[in-house]
């Protein structure tokens, strides 16, 4: 039980590192209150270009990655079968995404999960992780919507679940993908009302 507290503990406090709030200090600017008013890389990128979207993206990403590690240090002391190994690792990366996602650090209103995510992806398996971000891409540009291409990513990694860690890890992939459907309902709102920012004004807005 203690394995299990330590394990969404540690993915908790992780998740509320948050890469725009340190970009934004930095560049004394509230990025949760302007643009999309999400705390994240797209909205980063929107109103301070690619730059600064990536060094959001990295730290998003890499806190997720050092969570895991971390974890598996831990659990390096235990005899544990893979998979209930992997179940906390799933549980970890769970909430490393509820902590980017609600943070204590800002009253509970961060950003989206996505870079989160993706790290996640990256510690579990990289490979996967690259066909992961093919796949995003290729459904982003093709819908002109990053959110599209995000959405195909997580209904992929359901999949690579069930195949690979069972079912006990294929629940948790589940929640991943309730939870990003939370977080960007309002994404997918203005989408239909023809309001969303497109990928193709984020290149547009760059060169400019």
């Amino acid at each position: 039980m203690y394995l299990l507290l330590i394990t969404i503990i540690v993915g908790y406090m992780f998740g509320c590192i948050n890469g725009a709030q340190i970009i934004g200090k930095y560049k004394r600017i509230n990025i949760r209150n302007n643009g999309s008013k999400n705390a994240g890389a797209t909205n980063t990128t929107v109103l301070l270009g690619w730059r600064y979207g990536f060094i959001v993206a990295f730290i998003d990403i890499i806190k997720a990655v050092i969570s895991l590690m971390f974890i598996a240090i831990i659990l390096e002391k235990y005899v544990l079968l893979s998979e209930i190994q992997f179940l906390l690792f799933y549980i970890n990366a769970l909430f490393v995404v509820v902590g980017h996602n609600f943070p204590i650090t800002m009253s509970f209103k961060g950003g989206k999960g996505t870079a989160s995510f993706f790290g996640v992806l990256l510690f579990l398996d990289w490979k996967f992780a690259v066909m992961g971000l093919i796949i995003l891409l290729l459904f982003a540009f093709v819908t002109n919507y990053f959110v599209t291409g995000t959405f195909m990513l997580y209904i992929s990694f359901i999949t690579y679940t069930v195949y690979t860690f069972g079912k006990g890890a294929t629940y948790i992939a589940f929640l991943f993908t309730i939870l990003f459907l939370v977080k960007h309902k309002e994404n997918f709102k203005r989408i239909m009302n023809k309001e969303e920012v497109k990928l193709s004004t984020l290149f547009q807005r760059e060169v400019s």
